[in-house]
C-alpha cells in the first residue's frame, strides 16, 4: 500500500492543484470566442434568410449584447459554486447555436428576426458565464500575477477562432458550407466546458515554504513564461498553416494532420503544470518530513481572526457608504464601484475602444467582399485577426504587468496608446489601401486583444477582487453598446444607403436584383463609417487620459502591498494550523490513544 500512495498522492496533487486549474481554464477558453467567428459564418446567414447588412449588422450587435453582459453571470457566481456557473454556458452555448443551425439547415421553419437575435444573444452569452467562471477564478487564485493571467486566458480566446477553423477543416475536409461550422460552434465548447466542469475552483495556497515571497513570485513568473512560450509556439504553427493553406490545396488527410498538431501544442502546458505540482508536492513533503517539532499554539486567536474575517465581510456586503468609497485598491461593494466616476471613465473608453474593434471583426466578411478580395481570403482574414488577438492580449499582459512592477507605467496610458494605434487599421479600410486589408486585420487584431486584459486588469487594481466576477461583467457591458452604435447604426446604415445608391443607379440590375440582399462594391461602401469610428475611438482614447491623470497617485504606489500583507498572514495561519494538528497527534502518542506506527 504504501508503494502505490506516492505517485497516486502525487497524480491527485497535479489535477487538484492551482496550476492544473490554469491550464483547465486555457482550455475552456479556448472553446470561448467562437463569438469571433462571426465574420466567417454571417454571408451564410445574410443569404439564406434574405437580409440586407442593417438586419445583419442588428444580429450581429445581439450576438455582441450576449457575449458581453454578464452581469448575471456574475451575480450568480457570488452565490453558487463555479461548476454550476460552467455547466449553465455550456447549456446556453449548445442550445443558442444549435436553433441557429437548424434555421440555416431549414429543419424549423424560417425565425423571425427577434428569433435569430435571441437564439445567437443565447449562444453568445454562454461566453460570459465561461469568463466568469474560468477567468474570474483564476484572477484569484494568482493574484499578483493578474495581468499576466488575463493576458494568457483572454490569449486563448483570441486563438480559438484559428483553432476552430483547423479542427472545421479537419473534421469536413477543407472549406465547406458554413452550417457545419455553426453546428461545431455550438456542441464542442459545451463538451470542453463539460469535460473540465470540476476542476475550476479557488484554490487555497499552500504558502508555508523555505522560499521567500520574493523567491516565490520569481518562480511563479518562470511557469507564466513556459505558458507564454506553448502559447506562442501554438500561434506560430497557426500563422504558418495558415499562409501554405493560402497557398496550397490540402487534401482531407492533411487537414487531419494539421488539426491534430494544433491539438497537441494545445496540451502542451499539461505538462508544465504536471513538472510543477510534482516538484511543489515533493517541496512540501520534503519540508514535513524534516520540519522540527512545533512549538504550543493557542486556538484562541484562529477563531479571533475568522470572527472578525465574517465581520468584515458582512460590512462589505452592506449599501451603506456608497457615495464615500474606500481607497482605490481597496475591496468596493458592487453598488461603489458601480457609481465610481473612475468606473464611468472605463465604461465611456471601453465604449469607443472595445466597440469600435467589434464592428471592424464583424465586418471583414463584407468589406473583403466590397473591396474586391476573393471570397476565400475571409477565411485568412478571420484567422489573422484570432492569431493576432491572441498576441495583443498576452503582449499586452506581461508587458503591462512588467512595466507597472518596474516602472511604475500605469496601465490606463498603455490602454490609451493602443486606441490611438488601433485608429491607423481603421484609415486603411477608409480609404481602401489596395492589398491593406490583411495588415488591418493584423493592427486591429493586436489592439483587439490588447484592450480586453488590461480593461479588467485596471477594474481588478481599482475596486478589488471581492466582487470582480460581477464589476468586471459589468465593464465588459460596454462592448455591446458600442457595437450597437457604430456597428448598426453607423455602418449599417451608411452600408445600406450606399447599396440603394448602386442599385438605383442602374435599373436594370435593380430589376434583376429583385428582394435579394443589399451588396455593395467599392471604397465608399465604409469609407465614412470607419472614419467616424476612428473620430470615437480618438475620444476614447482622450478619457482613457483622463484616468491616467486620476490615478497617478495610486499607480506610484504599491498596489500589491496588501496582498503580499495578506500571503504573511495567510503563512502564519497555515503554520499555526498544522503546529496545532501536530501537536494533537502528539498528545494522543502520549496518551497511549495512537501508536506511532500508526503516524503517517
Amino acid at each position: 500500500m504504501s508503494k502505490n500512495s506516492g505517485p497516486t498522492s502525487a497524480a491527485a496533487t497535479v489535477v487538484t492543484g492551482r496550476w492544473f486549474t490554469v491550464f483547465a481554464s486555457f482550455l475552456i477558453m479556448s472553446a470561448a470566442g467562437a463569438t469571433y467567428m462571426f465574420a466567417s459564418y454571417s454571408k451564410e446567414i445574410k443569404s439564406t434568410l434574405g437580409y440586407d447588412q442593417q438586419t445583419l449588422n442588428t444580429i450581429s450587435f445581439f450576438k455582441d449584447l450576449g457575449a458581453n453582459v454578464g452581469i448575471h453571470a456574475g451575480i450568480i457566481a457570488e452565490f453558487v459554486p463555479t461548476w454550476v456557473v460552467l455547466a449553465v454556458g455550456a447549456a446556453m452555448n449548445l442550445f443558442g447555436y444549435l436553433m441557429i443551425y437548424l434555421a440555416l439547415a431549414g429543419s424549423i421553419p424560417r425565425p423571425r428576426l427577434w428569433h435569430m437575435c435571441l437564439y445567437i444573444c443565447i449562444g453568445a452569452n454562454s461566453q460570459s458565464f465561461a469568463n466568469t467562471g474560468a477567468l474570474v477564478t483564476s484572477v484569484k487564485n494568482f493574484p499578483q500575477s493578474r495581468g499576466i493571467v488575463l493576458g494568457l486566458l483572454k490569449g486563448f480566446v483570441g486563438l480559438s477562432g484559428a483553432m476552430f477553423t483547423q479542427i472545421y477543416y479537419a473534421i469536413y475536409g477543407g472549406r465547406g458550407n458554413s452550417r457545419a461550422l455553426v453546428l461545431l460552434i455550438g456542441w464542442l465548447p459545451a463538451a470542453v466546458s463539460l469535460a473540465f466542469i470540476g476542476t475550476i475552483r479557488v484554490v487555497k495556497t499552500t504558502v508555508s515554504s523555505p522560499y521567500s515571497p520574493a523567491r516565490r513570485r520569481r518562480r511563479e513568473f518562470k511557469v507564466f513564461c513556459r505558458f507564454l512560450y506553448a502559447s506562442a509556439a501554438l500561434a506560430l504553427y497557426l500563422m504558418v498553416v495558415i499562409v501554405v493553406q493560402k497557398k496550397v490545396a490540402f487534401t482531407h488527410l492533411e487537414y487531419g494532420a494539421s488539426a491534430a498538431a494544433v491539438l497537441v501544442l494545445l496540451f502542451l502546458p499539461l505538462a508544465v503544470v504536471a513538472k510543477e505540482e510534482i516538484s511543489l508536492y515533493r517541496e512540501k513533503k520534503k519540508e514535513k518530513d524534516a520540519a522540527p517539532p512545533p512549538p504550543p499554539v493557542s486556538v484562541s486567536i484562529v477563531v479571533e481572526e475568522s470572527s472578525s474575517s465574517s465581520s468584515s465581510s458582512s460590512t462589505a456586503l452592506s449599501c451603506t457608504g456608497v457615495l464615500s468609497p474606500p481607497r482605490r485598491g481597496e475591496d468596493y461593494t458592487i453598488f461603489q464601484g458601480l457609481l465610481s466616476v473612475d468606473m464611468l471613465i472605463i465604461f465611456v473608453a471601453t465604449i469607443c475602444g472595445l466597440g469600435g474593434t467589434l464592428t471592424a471583426t464583424d465586418n471583414f466578411g463584407q468589406i473583403g467582399e466590397s473591396l474586391g478580395y476573393p471570397p476565400g481570403s475571409v477565411a485568412t482574414f478571420v484567422s489573422l485577426i484570432s492569431i493576432w488577438n491572441y498576441a495583443g492580449r498576452v503582449a499586452a499582459g506581461f508587458a503591462s504587468e512588467m512595466l507597472l512592477s518596474k516602472y511604475k507605467l500605469p496601465r490606463p496610458l498603455l490602454v490609451a496608446a493602443v486606441l490611438a494605434l488601433s485608429c491607423a487599421g481603421y484609415l486603411l479600410i477608409a480609404f481602401g489601401v489596395p492589398q491593406s486589408l490583411y495588415a488591418a486585420s493584423v493592427v486591429i487584431g493586436f489592439c483587439f486583444g490588447a484592450q480586453t486584459p488590461m480593461f479588467f486588469a485596471i477594474i481588478s487594481e481599482l475596486f478589488g477582487l471581492k466582487y470582480f466576477s460581477t464589476l468586471f461583467n459589468f465593464g465588459a457591458l460596454a462592448s455591446p453598446i458600442g457595437s450597437y452604435v457604430l456597428n448598426v447604426q453607423v455602418v449599417g446604415r451608411l452600408y445600406d444607403r450606399e447599396a440603394v445608391r448602386q442599385r438605383e443607379a442602374n435599373s436594370a440590375a435593380a430589376t434583376a436584383a429583385g428582394g435579394k440582399e443589399l451588396t455593395c462594391i467599392g471604397v465608399e461602401c465604409f469609407k465614412m463609417s470607419f472614419v467616424i469610428i476612428a473620430a470615437v475611438t480618438l475620444f476614447g482614447a482622450a478619457a482613457m487620459m483622463v484616468l491616467v491623470w486620476r490615478t497617478r497617485d495610486f499607480y506610484r504606489g504599491d498596489i500589491y502591498a496588501k496582498f503580499r500583507e495578506e500571503e504573511k498572514e495567510e503563512e502564519e495561519e497555515e503554520r499555526k494550523e498544522v503546529a496545532a494538528e501536530e501537536e494533537k497527534e502528539n498528545h494522543k502518542v502520549e496518551a497511549g490513544e495512537l501508536r506511532p506506527s500508526d503516524q503517517g
